[in-house]
């Protein structure tokens, strides 16, 4: 017994001994420090947060709620306001709530998650069917003090496939004293069965500019000075993740040394400078490989991973496509003025065939340098790929160097010919072309090569929309004008698997010479209405729209055809003549109906009828 006192007095004379741990066990994240305790602080929620107030406040109280999002938007954190809510015993007596002004008798033990009434399972370490038994058992029984039972769910959708079906039965007759809230990032993995029976919600990823203002918030709680444009960046490399986002900074405020700045951040998250990044973009569109591959290597010595400098390059790409396509509002507000700037520029200097093709470049070679043993290296042969390949002519412009009569390909020797279709005017196509023929001798070492014409200021071209529509040839067969017209002509074409498809696969919702929506059947192959679509375009040489509907719409064309014969040859059994036929032949079936050929429209009885046009004997085919 002399034990536990000899510690204590040692502790009592030596109060400092254990001041060191203390105090570093006294600092919590700042995702959990400041983790919301109202619905109030809740950020970037306001959809699913009046939802829930209008329901608490009608008392529409759900038995279930679904909560999905990506990590770091606050699944958790609002299944617990939820418990919180759901439990709320205020100083005045007040019932469930939202709006909490005052701390209730259970809101502190819900928030710290040490409250026996609400019980917080991992369905990561708890999949099974055993597990969830447990839980439906001890739901039958009264909650000890709080007003509901709530049961919370995180990562949902790692429970067994059993476990889910053991749980369906409570989950949509659950006592009235149980709630359940799920939390799940993989809401395609959650079966219907147990989506149909919650309310979901989707919350959704922060953006930068409110991320930004919340960052801003906790950072001078915290009695840091923090620079806009370093936060606008934690903002950026948080991906909507508040979770994310307070970890970066908690590591740029001990980094920083109570003051965050750009440079600070860039060096911490390996980041390059945005400048410096559209620099390299400019240098390496220009096709000066040597200059990028040196931008490159002072990025590299300067603390940025080569990886994250590809990913700089296809958001800058991203960038200036999006300003190009729906004009300056389509810039990241959180962009600085400078940045904005360079963005307009490059945005009215470059043409969206070599924005697009840069991007599919670059995407490809995020995934190179990724897997790379010498990401560097990577790096820079997907930037010399990226600088030679500007030589080149759009896509676009390459593929009408194609003639669509007869197939031939124009090659630039033979696009300078003169020709009889040449001579009048010089197509953009053929203009570009003429200085690639001229850049075809090799550069001589250390010879940078010459600016090609990708930028539009140096060498203007029209964009695709502008140039001299091509005639089109004249359609093969005519327009279709019922749906019957486009099974018709997939059989005349001898497109029989198409003509099957159409026939038995796919339901008619709505017909329109051009437009078409089909409502295919579960047995019709996934591509249909694409090949459907490209076939009619080359058939009749117009551009048609063949989309899908969930409209049931008509049976399908096969199914109708045959209800027709069936009703067709129901009604020949009343014929006169037909019940004679069947009088002299006994056991004798009408095969099918054949229309007759027009010369033999007027035939009498005294007319040779084949047995195999119309009968068969004996019910044989």
């Amino acid at each position: 017994m002399s034990a536990p006192f000899s510690m204590s007095e040692d502790n009592a004379q030596n109060p400092t001994k254990d001041a060191a741990p203390s105090a570093a066990a006294s600092h919590a994240a700042l995702a959990r420090k400041y983790r919301p305790k109202i619905f109030a602080e809740l950020i970037g929620q306001e959809p699913m947060v009046r939802t829930l107030r209008n329901a608490f406040a009608s008392g529409r109280i759900a038995q279930a709620y679904m909560l999905t999002g990506v990590r770091g938007v606050g699944k958790t954190t609002t299944a617990r306001l939820v418990a919180r809510a759901l439990n709320y015993e205020g100083p005045n007596g007040e019932g469930a709530t939202i709006d909490i002004e005052a701390e209730g008798v259970h809101c502190r033990a819900i928030l710290e998650g040490r409250h026996l009434d609400v019980i917080e399972m991992d369905a990561a370490s708890h999949t099974g069917i055993d597990d969830i038994r447990d839980l439906i058992d001890s739901a039958h029984y009264k909650p000890n003090s709080a007003r509901y039972k709530v049961y919370i769910v995180d990562e949902v959708h790692m429970l067994s496939k059993q476990a889910f079906n053991g749980l369906l039965k409570t989950l949509e007759e659950p006592p009235e004293h149980v709630k359940f809230i799920f939390a799940t990032t993989e809401i395609r993995k959650v079966p219907v069965t147990v989506l149909s029976r919650c309310q979901r919600f989707d919350l959704k990823r922060i953006d930068v500019e409110t991320m930004s203002a919340h960052l801003a918030h906790i950072a001078k709680e915290e009695g840091t000075e923090a620079e806009p444009a370093a936060l606008a960046l934690i903002a950026r490399a948080g991906e909507g993740s508040v979770r994310d986002a307070l970890s970066i900074l908690d590591r740029a405020i001990a980094f920083g040394s109570g003051r965050i700045e750009p440079d600070t951040i860039r060096e911490l998250l390996g980041l390059a400078d945005r400048g410096r990044i559209f620099d390299l973009l400019e240098t390496v569109l220009k096709g000066d490989a040597g200059g990028a591959l040196k931008a490159l290597e002072q990025l590299n010595r300067d603390g940025a991973e080569p990886g994250q400098v590809i990913t700089d390059l296809a958001d800058a790409v991203h960038a200036v496509t999006v300003a190009k396509a729906a004009g300056p509002q389509g810039i990241d507000p959180a962009a600085g003025e400078v940045e904005r700037g360079r963005i307009e520029d490059l945005a009215k200097r470059l043409s969206m065939p070599v924005l697009a093709r840069a991007w599919q470049m670059l995407l490809k070679g995020h995934d190179e340098v990724r897997s790379s043993p010498r990401p560097l290296a990577a790096a820079d042969m997907v930037l010399v790929r990226l600088a030679y390949v500007v030589d080149l002519p759009p896509p676009g412009d390459a593929a009408r160097q194609t003639r669509p009569e007869t197939g031939e390909t124009r090659t630039p020797a033979s696009a300078d010919a003169p020709s009889a279709d040449a001579s009048s005017a010089k197509t953009p196509a053929t203009a570009q072309m003429a200085p690639v023929a001229a850049q075809e001798a090799p550069a001589t070492a250390g010879e940078a090569p010459e600016e090609p014409s990708v930028f539009e200021s140096e060498n203007p071209a029209p964009p695709d929309f502008e140039e001299e529509p091509v005639s089109e040839p004249a359609p093969a067969s005519p327009m279709p004008q019922s749906f019957e017209d486009v099974v018709a002509l997939a059989e005349t074409k001898r497109d029989l698997k198409l003509k099957n498809a159409l026939l038995e696969q796919v339901r008619l919702v709505r017909f329109k010479p051009g437009d078409i929506a089909l409502n295919p059947l579960p047995l019709a192959a996934p591509d249909l209405l694409q090949e459907l679509m490209r076939k009619l375009k080359a058939w009749t040489g117009q551009v048609w729209i063949v989309s899908t509907s969930e409209q049931e719409g008509e049976e399908p064309l096969g199914v109708q055809r045959r209800a027709a014969e069936a009703r067709e040859i129901e009604a020949l059994h009343a014929h006169p003549a037909v019940q004679e036929v069947f009088r002299y032949f006994p056991g004798a079936k009408i095969k099918e109906v054949r229309n007759a050929p027009q010369e033999r429209a007027g035939f009498d009885e005294t007319d040779d009828v084949e047995d195999d046009d119309v009968f068969t004997r004996g019910g044989t085919s």
